[in-house]
């Protein structure tokens, strides 16, 4: 079969995920139309990542598709992320996780709705396996405090104090619907849609959120939309840095924060009472999961640090 090759730079960061990034790109090979080049940013400390993208950039069988390994300068998600925006030569980015699957047709349907219409800025793929889901009596009452009028759906929103709110998945929705926001999981990007460099140096390690961040910049000139039809499924990894829930829920508290104040320009009275209410739901949530055990007062550790940092101004960067 002759692959089909689109004006797209795709860049992967990846950590210690060898045999992750393997199964992703086998999946990729499937896809009708493959990216002109692939930038994989590795900050592992062996060299089974970069093995993995010497045999693919050596099977003739992927046509035009160019993979390139570059080591990390810096670990973390976002700053390696930029390092292979830094590189990139297509006036097409893409974001992919290095734990996806392909479904057919995924990356071939990105590309042409993105071709397809001109004042998109970006596009993303749905993920089977993490989707909206119908909200319940206190969640929709709760949302529609947070958006200030009651909806429909809150689906693909960014609500109040940067609350975003995944994707739906519904048989009666174009297949190309407009949204707030998108992951980074499977995402297309004009190139010069993106600020340079597309995340800024608040988001370090685990960079949670930094996607919100991006899309939200990006979203002030341009649309967004998802692709219902272009599926990945994202086959998360276990990580160290997804061990650790005070450091998880201190970076989320501070990056939220960041992004309501700094990119959503929302510093009211009001929108720091409902970053509150919803910080007070979450721990309510936290604390019927957990059944109050440990790993809700290391949740609870986290969040009361990262009110410090807000307060105290500590580090102005993402997480501890």
């Amino acid at each position: 079969m002759t692959l089909a090759i689109a004006p797209i730079s795709a860049v992967i960061p990846t950590r210690n995920r060898a045999a992750a990034l393997a199964r992703m790109l086998e999946s990729l090979v499937r896809q009708e139309v493959l990216p002109a080049e692939l930038i994989v940013v590795d900050a592992s400390p062996d060299s089974r990542t970069q093995d993995v993208v010497t045999a693919f950039a050596a099977d003739p069988a992927h046509g035009g598709c160019r993979a390139v390994w570059l080591k990390a300068e810096r670990a973390g998600a976002a700053t390696q992320r930029n390092q292979g925006v830094a590189r990139a030569t297509q006036p097409i980015v893409a974001f992919f996780d290095d734990d996806i699957l392909f479904e057919p047709g995924c990356l071939q349907r990105l590309w042409r709705a993105l071709e397809a219409d001109a004042a998109l800025g970006g596009v993303n793929a749905m993920i089977t396996n993490q989707r909206y889901l119908p909200p319940g009596f206190v969640s929709r009452a709760l949302f529609c405090i947070l958006a200030g009028r009651r909806s429909q759906t809150y689906a693909g929103r960014v609500l109040g104090p940067a609350v975003n709110l995944l994707p739906e998945d519904a048989a009666n929705l174009p297949d190309v619907t407009p949204c707030d926001w998108l992951n980074t999981t499977c995402t297309l990007y004009r190139r010069e849609a993106l600020p340079q460099p597309p995340f800024p140096d608040n988001f370090r390690g685990y960079s949670m959120m930094e996607d919100l961040a991006l899309s939200l910049v990006v979203g002030r000139n341009r649309k967004l939309a998802n692709v219902r039809t272009a599926r990945v499924y994202h086959d998360s990894q276990p990580a160290e840095h997804k061990a650790d829930a005070a450091a998880l829920s201190r970076m989320e508290l501070v990056n939220r924060h960041y992004i309501m104040s700094e990119i959503m320009n929302r510093r009211g009275i009001a929108d720091y009472a409902k970053l509150a209410l919803w910080e007070l739901f979450q721990s309510g949530v936290s604390l019927v999961q957990q059944r109050g055990g440990p790993q809700f007062w290391r949740i609870m550790y986290g969040r009361m640090a990262g009110l410090g940092d807000i307060l105290f101004a500590k580090p102005s960067r993402s997480g501890p």
